[in-house]
């Protein structure tokens, strides 16, 4: 078993490498480093908060709803993975990976701001599928952002977008079906 998971472990790394490793093109900077924001508490609180004041119908408000509650119930799971499994950013484990100044200090796994755009996303991927292709790839954008960045691998990325899809799932069909 411990082979196994050396061997995914090493493949995760090269995977992070690869992305990381294009970390001082200008353009990709300015787009990841803009992008990830997205997935941040200021960003993903004012959004739902935004999305239910605009909201023009009830199946709209009820949306926006589904989104607060998925962003807010996601964090919880989040916190007490982080806790369970204290797992070094790559920043701190990875020799040569490069990273912004400031560089967040908690545990690597799952990466929140991958969960809260997911679990803010979700509710509008199921209800208009028309839109989610573009949700989808903004969602994506943002975990990839995180390893971009230097601050998470891709199964910290690949948790975070399945529990945010989770809650944000559970939240939709809690208050919208």
């Amino acid at each position: 078993m411990t082979r196994i998971i050396d061997v995914l472990y090493g493949f995760e790394c090269r995977i992070f490498q690869k992305i990381n490793g294009h970390f001082e093109r200008v353009w990709l900077n300015l787009f990841f480093r803009t992008v990830t924001h997205l997935g941040g508490a200021r960003f993903t609180i004012s959004a739902v908060v935004l999305l239910y004041l605009i909201a023009w119908s009830k199946e709209l408000r009820l949306l926006a709803i589904a989104s607060a509650l998925a962003l807010a119930s996601s964090h919880i799971p989040v916190h007490i993975v982080k806790m369970l499994f204290p797992r070094k950013r790559p920043y701190l484990a990875l020799e040569k990976t490069m990273f912004p100044e400031n560089p967040l200090k908690d545990h690597s796994f799952p990466s929140g701001h991958t969960t809260a755009i997911f679990a803010i996303i979700t509710p509008y991927i199921i209800s208009m599928p028309q839109i989610s292709f573009i949700l989808i790839l903004i969602g994506l954008s943002v975990g990839i952002s995180r390893i971009y960045l230097g601050l998470h691998y891709p199964s910290d990325v690949i948790a975070g977008a399945l529990l945010g899809a989770c809650t944000g799932g559970v939240s939709y069909f809690l208050l919208c079906v």
